[in-house]
């Protein structure tokens, strides 16, 4: 997620979406309004982790400035409130995907409760809570503390010193990805994957394995298993993050 900051979308700029504004400005939070345009949205975008999407009831906003502003959103993480009449929710609700929205308000819109939601918003941004989940299993403390350390500022970030504790781990947290050590002592990196996937409650977890394997026969057995790919330990932070990000956006997760 961005700094806070949002970004204010509308036909036009009417005195309620100025009133709205001001409020959010008073709260310490930078807004600006943008009209539905390709052109406005991609000035206005950088910074902005919070978009508030207001409809007048006369006037729907193009499909291309729509779907514009949906690709920009899945590709940096952004969250969506929406303001307007019924027909307006239902209409960007067949358009937008669900977990792109993070509140609805039925117009006319109370201001307080507006403003209650978007510092809860922001809230929860502080909090690390629409943060991706990364575990990373592996019996290396050293190695578990030096990847946590590379991803904490971008990822919420667990870690598990075992396989059996990672699954112990998952019987109650939810992961969006696993980094998983494929060379283990006791319960091994295949073995712990095996689990997963007979589980009905992480067969759908994505896995990537860790290895400081780099031959090929070793290459190949760690391919074979079919996880979402692999690492090689030796990976530099930068090339991680960047093979992380580029995972999360094509998984569209």
């Amino acid at each position: 997620m961005a700094g806070n900051k949002i970004l204010m979308i509308g036909e036009k700029e009417s005195f309620i979406v100025r009133v709205l504004v001001k409020k959010v400005k008073d709260e310490g939070i930078d807004c600006e309004f943008v009209p539905w345009t390709i052109n406005s949205l991609n000035e206005k975008w950088d910074g902005k982790s919070l978009i508030t999407v207001y409809m007048d009831g006369d006037t729907l906003p193009q499909d291309d400035a729509l779907h514009y502003l949906i690709d920009k959103m899945s590709d940096g993480d952004n969250q969506m409130i929406l303001i307007g009449e019924k027909s307006d929710m239902q209409y960007l609700a067949d358009h937008v995907p669900g977990d792109l929205i993070y509140h609805t308000f039925v117009r006319p819109i109370d201001n307080a409760e507006y403003i209650k939601c978007v510092n809860k918003f922001f809230q929860k941004v502080a909090q690390g809570e629409f943060k991706k989940s990364i575990l990373i299993v592996d019996d290396d403390p050293n190695y578990l503390g030096l990847v946590r350390e590379w991803l904490k500022g971008t990822y919420k970030v667990s870690m598990a010193n075992s396989g059996l504790q990672a699954i112990k781990w998952l019987g109650k947290n939810k992961a969006d990805l696993i980094l998983l050590d494929h060379e283990m002592p006791v319960t091994t990196g295949p073995q712990v994957l095996e689990m997963l996937r007979s589980d009905d409650e992480t067969k759908s977890i994505p896995v990537m394995f860790l290895t400081g394997k780099s031959d090929k026969r070793s290459v190949m057995e760690v391919v074979a298993l079919k996880p979402e790919g692999y690492f090689l330990k030796t990976i530099e932070k930068d090339e991680l993050l960047e093979k992380l990000a580029e995972f999360f956006v094509l998984q569209g997760r």
